[in-house]
């Protein structure tokens, strides 16, 4: 086998105990000689599943004998079922926590053991890589049959509802709507929209119910592939399917791909391009994740005011996401002072692990006398080796070290010291107290 690929036996002995990764010669070279497929030999899961257990074993469960990053690594390399086992375990022990805070102890036992439908959603689409290719085709074969230009898409969308499937689209007052913003009337084949929502958010809805109109296959046949609970876990997990599928629509991939890379990812000119709203481009910036064709891989947070996720996707290693991103330290909060300004910043993990983030504001689609302020804050992020991508990186010195936010996952779990955002004593650390020092916060002297 040595003299075949043309390297040393030892070389071999060390691939085998993994001890050396595949050089891409050697990939090539065993592809040639024994008609290997390269992609059986190259998983693109690893990083996913070594961030995945970073994050779990910052439990403080942990804190006493906490393995190391080379650790991880190894039991990623050597033994990535038992890996996928433990985190399956883990997950059923943190869903059962989060759930019996959140329902107390008047509920049946197995109501206790059900993820969130969000973490669910969150963790299906991360495990297709937040790609899925038959909802892309079904996309582009509709754009092949309505062709349209990008102003007039929306009644591209309407004379279909109207044509093929007979269905009127009315927009109606918001006190006719009452707490609904569309209603998808099947019997009376009749779609009524909110004019709370504005002209992206009304084309976006229409793209939505094409979907189920015309794809129920297709999202049959990706849901069988989901492991949900719950019907009402099912449900949610199609309507972000059908969300998917409108994206791709009002996006096309390779039209979409190709002017991000244009405008080094310009979120506002991508939103203008295409007609659709930054949130809806940044989110559909997390989709780009195609073989052979992808874009930077990006997360994507939603937050409201008081720091709660409202939504999330997310095609990188940022484990943040997952815990909430309650840092005030991160500009994710801050930007609702600035309304509607991209506030770019490079934020660095406990861990050390480094990403350009850029957040902003975004407006609810709901009219309200008592809540006029309906601001969430966005943040779309990628890894630090892709900044020099982004347009926004123009902004930040690289030459200072200063530059770079150091956040954490929550003060719980923060082990930094010297924090002037502190607002908790960690438990996975002990911080000093003098009784002569009066340090930059109570916790900490």
């Amino acid at each position: 086998m040595a003299a075949k690929l043309e390297i040393s036996a030892a070389y071999v002995n060390m691939l085998e105990k993994n001890q050396r990764s595949l050089s891409v010669a050697v990939l090539m070279a065993l592809s040639d000689n024994y008609g290997i497929d390269w992609k059986d030999l190259v998983s693109d899961t690893g990083a996913s599943l070594l961030a995945d257990l970073r994050a779990a074993t910052l439990d403080p469960f942990f804190s006493n004998n906490r393995p190391d990053l080379d650790e991880l690594r190894a039991a990623v390399a050597h033994t990535p079922n038992l890996v996928e086992v433990f985190l399956k375990l883990y997950k059923s022990h943190h869903s059962t926590l989060e759930q019996m805070m959140r329902l107390g102890s008047d509920r049946m036992p197995e109501e206790l053991i059900r993820s969130a439908p969000e973490t669910n959603i969150h963790d299906f689409f991360r495990d297709n890589n937040n790609y899925f290719d038959d909802l892309e085709k079904a996309a582009e074969q509709l754009a092949e049959e309505e062709p349209h230009a990008v102003d007039e898409i929306q009644y591209t969308l309407k004379r279909r509802l109207t044509r093929k499937h007979q269905f009127t689209v009315n927009v109606r007052a918001v006190e006719d709507m009452g707490d609904a913003l569309r209603v998808f009337d099947i019997e009376r084949r009749s779609i009524e929209l909110s004019e709370a929502l504005d002209y992206q958010n009304r084309t976006f809805q229409l793209a939505h119910i094409i979907c189920f109109l015309e794809h129920q296959e297709i999202l049959e046949s990706i849901m069988e592939k989901a492991n949900f609970l719950s019907r009402r876990g099912l449900n949610r997990c199609r309507v972000e399917l059908a969300n998917y599928f409108a994206a791709a629509f009002l996006m096309p991939y390779e039209a979409f791909l190709t002017r991000a890379v244009e405008t080094r990812y310009d979120v506002d000119r991508l939103a203008s391009t295409f007609l659709v709203s930054y949130e809806q481009a940044s989110q559909r910036l997390t989709t780009l994740q195609r073989d052979g064709r992808r874009g930077v891989p990006f997360f994507f947070l939603r937050v409201d005011k008081a720091g709660n996720v409202t939504k999330r996707f997310n095609a990188t290693s940022f484990s943040i996401a997952e815990h909430g991103g309650a840092c005030p330290v991160w500009n994710l909060h801050t930007s609702f002072r600035t309304p509607g300004v991209i506030l770019p910043q490079v934020v660095e993990l406990p861990d050390g692990e480094r990403f350009l983030t850029l957040s902003r504001t975004t407006e609810r689609p709901v009219y309200s006398m008592k809540t006029q302020d309906r601001r969430l804050a966005i943040s779309l992020g990628c890894e630090i080796k892709h900044a020099r991508k982004i347009i926004y990186s123009s902004a930040i010195d690289w030459s200072e070290d200063e530059n770079v936010s150091k956040i954490g996952i929550n003060c719980h779990l923060c082990p930094r010291h010297n924090c002037a955002q502190r607002a908790h004593d960690p438990i996975i650390t002990e911080l000093s107290t003098n009784t002569n020092r009066r340090g930059e916060t109570r916790y900490e002297s």
